[in-house]
């Protein structure tokens, strides 16, 4: 589950724009830096977006916080779901997919396939649909 404490056991300082923007990530669950900026300028005040970028690059960095893009757009998001997943695009819906099947279906091809990878980190699959 997530809270405010996950900050402080990922070895970083609570600080009040730490606290903001993981709130906001808690609130938002997928969403762009320019919505995250909007959000917190909203029920925070204003934190500059130097600040917001620096604050969710160390969170990724501590594995709070993933970064998926987009397939078809590019566009990319700030998930608050840092554990191994999937993701299904649908018109402007994000949505996590768990399926632990899949995962390894897919690690078992890539390792049939390619016997000289070895050390794979994360398998991700996203899915878009065609809905508007």
């Amino acid at each position: 589950m997530e809270s405010i404490d996950n900050i402080r056991n990922a070895g970083l300082k609570l600080t009040p724009q730490r606290i903001a923007v993981y709130s906001a990530m808690i609130s938002l669950r997928h969403a762009r830096l320019e919505a995250i900026v909007k959000y917190l300028n909203e029920h925070y005040g204003r934190i500059t977006l130097s600040t917001v970028y620096r604050v969710l690059e160390s969170f990724c960095e501590a594995g709070l916080l993933s970064l998926v893009c987009r397939p078809d757009t590019g566009e990319c998001y700030y998930d608050i779901t840092a554990s191994d997943h999937h993701h299904l695009f649908s018109g402007d819906t994000i949505s996590d997919y768990q399926d632990e099947e899949l995962t390894q279906l897919v690690l078992g091809y890539i390792k049939s396939k390619r016997p000289d990878i070895q050390d794979i980190e994360k398998i991700q699959v996203l899915i878009t649909t065609n809905k508007p």
